[in-house]
């Protein structure tokens, strides 16, 4: 101990004055913001035995029990209590009496059983021997003994791997068992099988994968009677649906596994629905519905389950900055978690409660040595169970803490030593966290020293941040559950932080292969984006030389950063240029709404002064080189608030933008194929509603609008009565319309489904409408 002592005195003078004995460090998760996986299987592994016992003495179980007197059944009894030592010690006899009287089926049982007393005493070694031993004597049993016995065992298995952070091998394990079952024709065990497999997906990240398996369960078992493997299987579908943003069919799943817990009075079950349902209540906006049914959940004897629903309950807390009701909650779950063994579970809610307590940001209640000594024993935690993915987690975050107290040199030690253990381990959902925090670490320093150095290194670790990003593309929304990427926290902040560095001005003279990287990661970012809102990695991305686009165009991008707004703009002829508007981005967004507001009120001229100022910050920088360069049309790539402005409308006090330039719009130029229009004479189909319909409020300008388009161009008009869904449908089969022009409400959502354009006399879903167009 004194050796770890001076290890860790040596690497953190930070922190000499808030412990008294070895801080370690904390895994920078985010459980409390995603679904909980709760219990993994249908119901606790259970225990069985292959032959009949009697019913143990109710007397025996009270105290110590005799060596002659021991029995599974007796091993069973005092694990359900919860006396886990006692029953390791029974189980333990048992063992070892089979193995000299030769009864091989009782001696598996026994190691069996006895896996599962030593996962929940957090013994990990033990168990994991135990489990061994017990899969190794089923060879030496009968085929028809084999099949059911190994199952079983490896069901254990596979509980002992998931708990340790061994999801894909739980995965596989499982696998295997389910073949067994199959063979055996054994549904129940199956089902229940299946519900492991999902639940282990989840814990992966891979959310759609386990809604397919998921779902077909849920249908056969809502045909069956009540159960408990039936409100697990509802659960776990709903925890699933709420993590790819199904929020009112999680709702609605969720609801439906409380109310058959509540049939069958499973007090767990009812406390662990009660918890997902506070995660989907929170996601839905409703914090006091939320924080009461995580205060539901959290009712009961003290456990795992517990410190969950009090985490995420002083998580919503800390987020909706009621931090005195906070600073009341946080020291009893401590309280608890120091009574927990240690396994998985409570190694990650002991590492939950402390991210969650830096969010408070309090000097005192908690304080920093408070916060310090949580994370010590959740180190201690993570190193006994050989989880090297929370380690580099710890060691990263504890960079983190060093790098918020201005102690820049050793953040950037344990940064590197962090990201050393995340890349020999191929783990890319980590590595990136820690390249960006180096990133910031080496800007800092070279915002402080003024060295290139510094700048030079802070460009590489981001890069590799946006590469590794990159490759996770598939799962940017749905990676693995204890390291969920956030988009708001961490996908977009890097790629802005990036462009703001690239173009720094303290680096000195910005390069055009600085432009070129900054545009690059624009791109990216734009791509990430989608898939975000997508939940899914829909889009490939085409890289286009846009030099190539159009000579007689320029590619406009606007970049909104925290501090100012940044343009790259790709000119005719010239290549790319970088212009800079001191304008901070409260400002400029305030702008922005305000002056889409006017322009759907349009209301007289009251728009213009808005018009001119946003023309001046984004166009009049660039003004004199569009002008240069013989520019005829300027194509953008909106960034932010600047998306729900029509760029036609900007105005430079003489005139709109529109009269001078031909103008486009594109969401990134490796979205599309872009090609200029040939010029031709168009025609075009438009319809629109300026009426209230279906409980939607009647649009401003609508019919002033058409009138304007039939001023320009030839048009076919379907408006208000006229614009039925089978009159639309008509319409575009009966002529050929280049362009297609609606002027209607529409919802726009993550899911196709719930997409679509107002008719006046329904609800045109996106997948109709992409039938029609093409």
């Amino acid at each position: 101990m004194a050796h770890k002592q001076n290890f860790f005195t040596r690497r953190l003078p930070l922190l000499r004055g808030w412990m008294k004995y070895v801080l370690l460090t904390i895994l920078s998760l985010s459980l409390c913001l995603s679904p909980n996986i709760s219990a993994v299987s249908a119901k606790k592994p259970g225990f069985w035995s292959n032959f009949a016992t009697k019913q143990p003495d109710p007397a025996q179980e009270t105290g110590f029990l005799a060596q002659q007197e021991v029995s599974l059944d007796q091993g069973r009894s005092l694990y359900e209590a919860g006396r886990y030592a006692e029953a390791a010690r029974v189980l333990e006899q048992v063992a070892k009496q089979a193995q000299g009287e030769g009864k091989v089926a009782q001696q598996i049982t026994a190691l069996r059983n006895l896996a599962l007393v030593y996962q929940q005493l957090g013994e990990w070694d033990k168990a994991n021997s135990a489990i061994a031993r017990s899969l190794q004597l089923t060879n030496q049993l009968n085929p028809s003994e084999r099949l059911t016995t190994e199952a079983s065992v490896l069901d254990v298995q596979g509980s002992l791997q998931l708990e340790q952070g061994q999801s894909r091998a739980a995965i596989a394990t499982w696998e295997k068992a389910s073949t067994m079952y199959e063979k055996l024709g054994d549904k129940d065990k199956l089902i229940r099988n299946q519900i492991n497999q999902a639940q282990a997906l989840q814990r992966l990240g891979f959310y759609r994968r386990a809604i397919a398996i998921l779902t077909p369960i849920v249908q056969t078992l809502n045909k069956q009677p009540d159960s408990m493997t039936k409100a697990v299987a509802l659960r776990s579908l709903g925890d699933a649906q709420l993590a790819v943003g199904d929020l009112e069919p999680a709702y609605t799943t969720l609801a439906a596994s409380l109310d058959v817990a509540k049939r069958i009075n499973a007090g767990d079950a009812i406390r662990n629905a009660e918890l997902s349902l506070g995660n989907t209540l929170r996601a839905q906006g409703k914090t006091d519905a939320a924080l009461d049914a995580y205060q539901r959940a959290a009712s009961g004897s003290p456990s795992t389950l517990t410190v969950q629903a009090q985490i995420n309950q002083l998580s919503l807390l800390a987020a909706t900055n009621r931090t005195q009701e906070a600073q009341t909650l946080w020291q009893p779950i401590r309280a608890i978690l120091d009574a927990l063994p240690v396994n998985h579970q409570n190694m990650f809610a002991r590492i939950n409660l402390a991210q969650t307590l830096l969010q408070l940001n309090t000097q005192q209640n908690p304080s920093p040595e408070d916060i310090a000594q949580i994370l010590a024993v959740a180190v201690q935690q993570a190193r006994s169970l050989n989880d090297q993915r929370a380690e580099a987690y710890a060691l990263g975050t504890l960079g983190t803490l060093y790098e918020r107290a201005g102690q820049l040199a050793e953040a950037q030690k344990l940064s590197n030593q962090a990201l050393l253990i995340a890349q020999s381990n191929n783990a890319n959902d980590i590595a990136y966290r820690w390249q960006w925090q180096l990133g910031r670490l080496y800007k800092a320093q070279g915002d402080a020293t003024g060295q290139p150095d510094f700048y030079n290194q802070a460009i590489a670790a981001y890069a590799a941040a946006i590469e590794n990003l990159q490759t996770l593309r598939t799962d940017l929304v749905a990676v693995n559950a204890q390291a969920q990427v956030s988009f708001q926290d961490s996908v977009e902040p890097i790629h802005r932080e990036f462009v703001s560095l690239l173009l720094n001005p303290k680096r000195g003279e910005v390069k055009t292969k600085d432009l070129e990287t900054a545009r690059n990661v624009i791109e990216s970012l734009q791509l990430a984006e989608l898939d975000n809102f997508f939940r899914e990695a829909c889009l490939r991305a085409n890289p286009t030389v846009v030099d190539q686009i159009d000579q007689r165009a320029a590619v406009i991008y606007p970049i909104i950063l925290g501090d100012r707004l940044e343009i790259i703009a790709s000119l005719p002829q010239q290549g790319l240029r970088h212009y800079s508007t001191p304008v901070n981005q409260a400002e400029f967004e305030a702008l922005a709404t305000r002056l889409r507001q006017l322009l759907v009120l349009r209301v007289g001229n009251d728009y213009l002064p808005d018009s001119q100022k946003l023309y001046d910050w984004l166009i009049r920088p660039v003004e004199a080189d569009l002008a240069a360069s013989n520019t005829q049309t300027i194509v953008f790539v909106l960034d932010g608030a600047l998306r729900n402005l029509p760029m036609a409308a900007l105005h430079d006090g003489k005139q709109f933008l529109i009269e001078k330039y031909g103008v486009a719009l594109t969401p990134g130029l490796q979205l599309v194929n872009p090609r200029p229009l040939q010029e031709r004479k168009l025609n075009v189909l438009t319809a629109g509603l300026s009426e209230s319909r279906q409980g939607f409020s009647a649009l401003p300008n609508v019919v002033s609008e058409v009138k304007e388009i039939q001023a320009v161009v030839p048009a076919k008009v379907l408006l208000n009565d006229q614009f039925t869904e089978q009159a639309f449908k008509n319409a575009l089969s009966r002529q050929t319309s280049p362009i297609v022009h609606l002027a209607t409400h529409g919802k726009f959502s993550s899911k196709k489904e719930y997409t679509f354009d107002l008719t006046w006399d329904d609800r045109l879903g996106i997948i109709t409408l992409n039938d029609l167009l093409q």
